[in-house]
């Protein structure tokens, strides 16, 4: 009979060492989003796909089953939230799921999706659907056929969204989701006919560049950001990535003409990051030191940017400095240039959307990605489903396949089923920030001071060090006593956007 703890260490160094070798993939995905040149295409896909080849053979290793066996009759697994318990049946759960798809067929998807990532870059940069077209149709050919070799019992979308969301089915983020749907475009009516009007436009006056990357910097490592573990740097689609212990990098994008997105950009990134760092290095290459899903990731970025990031208590500290390096805000009042970032205006763009509408992108998303799974909707018919869809939510159509379907990365890199897990983040930002408020108390007077490390280290204790210790539903129940709902984000929505629209003195 094998010594279970033996075994456990075995198990323990094989994890360890796949989690090295994804790292190295993840390295050359990075370099290839920020710094590669586009001729090397070919040959980077060629490298992602061998050594994805070769982590799937690790996962899918015999042994490991064998291991596994024997771990889950043993007394690790007595205390079901021990560390041990919780690593052999997430180590289980990834098996099950990496057994059934044949070594050809992810070494296949790892190609195309690298080479779509380019072809889309080249799509959206000119526009043209077209150009993208036969490289989606091949995704959705193979994220069927993944689908169908997961298993499901009702939804070949609920296959997916597990990969993301555990536990999570199309069903349940439909009624999670079904209160915004119904109140959101009468929040919206209410708030464009308000008496008080924002004036955007300061946030489009001339922005120098290396204003902004230096400000952006300095919010950054004032929230709690290491430098020594981290870097930030441009990119075409703004995103966050752990490579390794001591290692997180996040990009953002800058346009000299519109403030936002570099701002906004690097704080919801910035969010991401912090929850990377926060994970214990002890558990790096096991579930433990994994993130739980990525609803709860993103959960940590919208509060970030949204919650702490665009309240009024944040810019009573960061805007004086603002006005010190823009010499564009120098005439305008905190007040006016907080009321500003808020605006609800519909935008044909997702990651510059208002948070009152974003929700309404992610729910467009997430229907045509339900109707491509099921056969309903045809890869060649996308595009007017999009546009129709979107005029039907938001009151206008995009100019053109640049910002309308082309506009996300997404589905270049196979990644179905992902984007219903930014409405459950906000969803979950939203009921956080509610507890957070009840454990610490006035978070905005904290915030007016620059004191962001209560709230930064309350997360890292109720959320960043339990690692896959819980699924995503659980740790929401057990941090603020009920399971997700809707219910906060539309009372925080109600409370936040009433005091900017409707009160003078932005009072609530």
């Amino acid at each position: 009979m094998a010594n279970a703890q033996e075994v456990y260490r075995q198990m323990e160094a094989w994890s360890r060492e796949t989690a090295l070798l994804s790292s190295t993939i993840g390295v050359l995905g990075w370099d290839q989003r920020v710094m590669m040149p586009p001729r090397a295409a070919p040959h980077r896909a060629n490298q992602i796909a061998l050594l994805s080849g070769m982590v799937h053979q690790r996962m899918t290793d015999p042994r490991v089953g064998e291991w596994l066996a024997i771990l889950e009759t043993s007394e690790l697994t007595a205390d079901p939230e021990s560390v041990e318990a919780v690593n052999i049946r997430q180590w289980r759960r990834t098996y099950d799921r990496m057994t059934k798809l044949p070594n050809e067929l992810v070494v296949e998807f790892a190609r195309v999706t690298s080479l779509a990532e380019k072809a889309w870059e080249e799509a959206r940069a000119q526009s043209s659907y077209a150009l993208f077209k036969p490289h989606l149709s091949r995704i959705v050919e193979l994220t069927r056929e993944i689908a169908a070799r997961l298993g499901y019992e009702k939804e070949p979308y609920d296959a997916l969204l597990d990969e993301y969301e555990q536990g999570m089915t199309a069903q349940q983020v439909e009624q999670l989701f079904a209160p915004l749907r119904q109140k959101t475009p009468e929040l919206v009516q209410q708030i464009r006919s308000a008496p008080r009007q924002p004036n955007s436009s300061i946030l489009h006056r001339h922005y120098p560049r290396p204003q902004q990357e230096a400000f952006c910097q300095l919010i950054a490592e004032r929230i709690g950001f290491d430098w020594q573990s981290g870097r930030l740097d441009p990119t075409v689609h703004p995103f966050a990535t752990r490579l390794g212990p001591g290692d997180v990098r996040i990009t953002t994008r800058y346009y000299e003409d519109f403030l936002s997105p570099s701002l906004f950009g690097t704080i919801h990134e910035l969010g991401h990051a912090l929850y990377e760092l926060g994970l214990p290095e002890e558990h790096f290459g096991t579930p433990m030191g994994e993130s739980v899903s990525l609803g709860v990731h993103e959960s940590q970025s919208r509060m970030w940017e949204n919650f702490v990031g665009r309240s009024h208590a944040f810019w009573e500290h960061f805007y004086p400095l603002a006005q010190q390096y823009f010499t564009a805000l120098q005439d305008v009042s905190l007040d006016e240039f907080v009321f500003a970032i808020n605006e609800v205006k519909p935008s044909p763009i997702r990651v510059e959307a208002d948070e009152v509408t974003y929700n309404l992108h992610i729910l467009l998303r997430f229907e045509l990605e339900l109707a491509l799974v099921r056969g309903d909707l045809q890869v060649d018919d996308l595009p007017d489903a999009w546009n129709e869809r979107f005029e039907s939510y938001l009151g206008f159509r995009p100019a053109n396949d640049a910002e309308g379907v082309l506009q996300d990365v997404h589905w270049s890199g196979g990644l179905i089923g992902y984007f219903p897990t930014y409405t459950l983040g906000n969803l979950y930002a939203a009921q956080l920030f509610e507890a957070a408020t009840r454990d610490l108390g006035d978070l905005p007077a904290m915030f007016r001071k620059g004191e962001f490390a209560p709230l930064l280290e309350w997360l890292r204790e109720k959320i960043h060090r339990q690692g896959k210790r819980y699924t995503p539903s659980q740790l929401i129940e057990r941090i603020t006593g009920l399971p997700p709902s809707a219910e906060p984000l539309l009372r925080y929505f109600e409370r936040k956007f009433g005091a900017l629209y409707f009160h003078a003195d932005g009072s609530e």
